[in-house]
């Protein structure tokens, strides 16, 4: 059988190979990256077990070619916006299965059967890898809302205002004129020992206040001002604190100027 042309040592130097691709793929899935070019890395080794099936010294050098692509090219491996996918490796793994369930059946002939682990072994490996690639692949971890821990902060006071405020009829228009998003903790009409949700006018709470995006405090006529903390979605700067004061509307007809 052609098969047993492979020696003991060589099929082991072969798997230690196999392991230490596996291996890489697992270490770099952990930091949000996959295989790409690393990929010859599978049909590299097919080749270097085909060589001595085959008897051609030839597909040797291709084969270690292929791996020294796959492992010093220096877009072996890139950063993966996403998860791979789980069904072509499962795929890979059922095929691979099914091939050496074939060749154990003792089907075809001797030179198939040689084809046939080939290919097997090298739909293993990739199926391997991709599963992962796809299971230990780290989602991007989302921040936490801000919430009441800011309330008892030491906060920063902007020297330039990044929210405005615009009285209603039913209460006051907060927007956002920064230049970045801010992530919303909480709001309270000034003199009034409160922790409200930002919402929009719809009542539907807001973590995140986009640049532009406006927000809808509600507000009575006697309300004189408004306080909101909130922290800068870039992260460079911790808590901070808007401010803002008016006369109550209630109270509109007793200004006094000066």
């Amino acid at each position: 059988m052609p098969v047993s042309r492979i020696t003991p040592p060589y099929a082991l130097a072969l798997a230690l190979i196999a392991g230490y691709w596996l291996w890489r793929v697992a270490r770099e899935a952990r930091h949000r990256w996959s295989p790409r070019v690393s990929w010859w890395a599978v049909p590299g080794l097919a080749l270097l077990w085909a060589a001595p099936l085959a008897d051609v010294p030839a597909l040797f050098g291709l084969g270690a070619a292929a791996l020294l692509l796959a492992e010093f090219w220096p877009g072996a491996f890139r950063p993966a916006r996403e998860r791979p996918g789980w069904a072509w490796p499962l795929v890979g793994v059922l095929c691979g299965l099914a091939l050496l369930a074939l060749v154990a059946a003792g089907g075809g002939t001797a030179a198939g059967a040689g084809v046939s682990v080939t290919l097997a072994l090298a739909a293993l490996l990739a199926g391997l890898g991709g599963l992962l690639s796809a299971g230990l692949y780290r989602e991007r971890s989302r921040p936490r809302p801000p919430g009441l821990e800011v309330r008892f902060a030491r906060v920063q006071l902007p020297e330039w205002p990044d929210l405005s405020v615009t009285l209603t009829e039913r209460g006051a228009r907060l927007v956002n004129v920064s230049n970045g998003p801010l992530r919303l903790a909480g709001w309270s009409p000034s003199g009034v020992n409160a922790w409200l949700r930002v919402r929009t006018e719809g009542g539907t709470p807001l973590n995140t206040l986009a640049v532009g995006q406006s927000a809808f405090l509600p507000l009575s006529e006697r309300a004189g001002g408004v306080r909101v903390w909130y922290v800068p979605g870039d992260g460079r700067a911790g808590p901070c604190l808007f401010r803002a004061d008016w006369t109550p509307q209630a109270y509109a007809g007793q200004r006094v100027l000066n």
